[in-house]
Formats: structure tokens, sequence, C-alpha cells
């Protein structure tokens, strides 16, 4: 059977600049595509509920950083700790590759919570969580469409039709796992955010937030199982690594999806939150 051959170079073209040029790569362009459209998507929930744009021109930097930061440090201490033990400069070398999505999760929900103590008047921590869970799913998809480009997180070996030969790893077809990814991530984000649309908003706090992280975990669990290892390690685990850090996120999910939340004190600063901003916002905060 013939296989469909990727072999797409990872750089789109090379600006000349220095001795080397600046190398523009598929992978940075998804990356940075990524945050346009979550930008979009939230900025259009933000007009959509008349929410204050002060806080929405802090998301990007505060959700940005927490990415790239969250991402590498879950690289490290996840799959390759020792490494980067014994040469620490490698911490900072990103365009060698090497960033862990669980870590960027991470990161990112701690940022929010951040973002929305600073702005407690404005909005509430799963107000943002609500929304933001929405875009980190065509994120999630587009950073996906990044890796296929890099040929990297291939699947299993497999004799199925639609299997790609990644001719940069070797000659042997296997499952493109990345665009298995990426196209449920879209699905994912594009199911909530109608259901968001139909319900005009109006969704228990942190429920919203719950199911995506359940949704989006599970299927991410359930690919893993056409994925090669990342690390050797992996090998005799009952789950790997990919799925064993989707676990948290899962029953945190399932946590939030019951409202146990409404007798935690994350819950209870929430509402509080709401209430000062009632009493704090101007009516002219919302802005286009």
């Amino acid at each position: 059977m013939d296989y469909f051959v990727w072999d797409v170079s990872r750089v789109i073209f090379t600006i000349p600049l220095g001795a080397k040029g600046l190398p523009i790569r598929w992978y940075s362009l998804m990356f940075m595509s990524a945050f346009v459209v979550g930008m979009i998507l939230m900025k259009s929930m933000f007009r959509r509920e008349n929410k204050s744009f002060e806080v929405y021109d802090f998301l990007l930097p505060y959700v940005f950083i927490a990415t790239l930061v969250g991402a590498r440090l879950g690289h490290i201490l996840f799959y390759n700790p020792v490494v980067y033990l014994t040469d620490p400069v490698r911490v900072f070398k990103i365009w060698e590759g090497g960033l862990a999505s669980h870590g960027g999760y991470l990161f990112v929900i701690l940022s929010l919570i951040l973002l929305a103590r600073r702005f407690s008047h404005e909005v509430s921590f799963f107000w943002l969580a609500d929304r933001c869970a929405i875009a980190g799913m065509f994120c999630a998809g587009f950073i996906r469409i990044g890796n296929f480009f890099n040929s990297e997180i291939i699947g299993l070996t497999t004799t199925v039709p639609w299997a790609v030969i990644f001719a940069r790893v070797d000659n042997f077809p296997r499952h493109p796992t990345q665009l298995y990814e990426s196209l449920g991530y879209f699905y994912i984000g594009l199911s909530f955010y109608l259901f968001y649309r139909i319900k005009q908003g109006k969704i228990g706090e942190g429920r919203l937030f719950g199911a995506v992280l359940v949704c989006g975990f599970l299927y991410r669990m359930f690919i893993e199982r056409f994925k090669e290892n990342h690390a050797a390690f992996e090998q005799d685990l009952l789950m790997n690594m990919g799925q064993m850090l989707s676990v948290p996120f899962i029953l945190l999910g399932l946590y939030l999806l019951t409202g146990h939340q409404k007798r935690s004190s994350l819950w209870k600063w929430a509402r509080l939150s709401d209430s000062i901003g009632s009493q704090k916002r101007p009516a002219s905060s919302a802005s286009s």
C-alpha cells in the first residue's frame, strides 16, 4: 500500500538577518495562530457580556508567559530532569524543542487566578476559566498542527489507510496522532462554544471549565494509546506520562462539574470578587 509521505521542511522561509538569518518555522506560526484565535474568541465573549476590556488587555501577556514557562518547566520536570540538571543552560534553549502541554495548562490556571485577583472588582476566576477553557481547546488544536509540521509526537506504526510516513523520523507508516488530537480539540472547543452561545453565557460558574477539562483530557488519554512514548522509562508503566498527567485534570473537572467548588474557599473568594465588582464597576467600563 502506498502511504502518504510527510517530508515538509520545518522552516517556511528565512529572514536575512545576521550570519545565519532568522528562520520562521511552521510551529512558530501555529503557536502564534493559537493565541490570535484564542484572543479573538475571548474578545467576542468579553464584548458579548459587557466585561471590562482592561482585563482583556492583560489576558494575553499573562497567559502567553504562563504557557511558555509552564510548558518548559513541565517538560524538564516530567521527562528530562537529569539532562537539564547537568546542563542548566539548556533550560533557556526553547528553540531546541521541549514543551509539555500539561505544565502549560497548569501555569495558565495559576495565571488566571493571579489575573482575577488583580481585577477582582471586574471578573472572578471562574468566569475567566470557563471562557478561557473554550479558547484553550482551539489553541491546543493549532499547536498540535505545529507538532505535525515538526514530525514530532508521532504515533505508533500501523497499516490503516490514512497512515503517514514521517520521512524525517523513519520509513514506517504511523498514526498521525497530532492530527487526531488537533481535530478532537477543535471539535470539543467548537461544541462548547456553541453551547456557551446557546446558553448566552448563563452557565453555573466553574462547570463549563470542568466539562472542558474532562472532555479534553479524557480524549488526550485515549489518543495517548496510539502514540510513541516520549521517554524510555515509560515503557514499563501501566500508563504513559501523558495519561498519568491527565488524570489530575480530569478529577479536577469532575469536582467542578459536581458543584463541590461552591463549598470551597476559592469559590467564596470568587463570589466575593463578583459582589465587589458589581459595586465598583462603572457603567462605562466596557469598550470595544
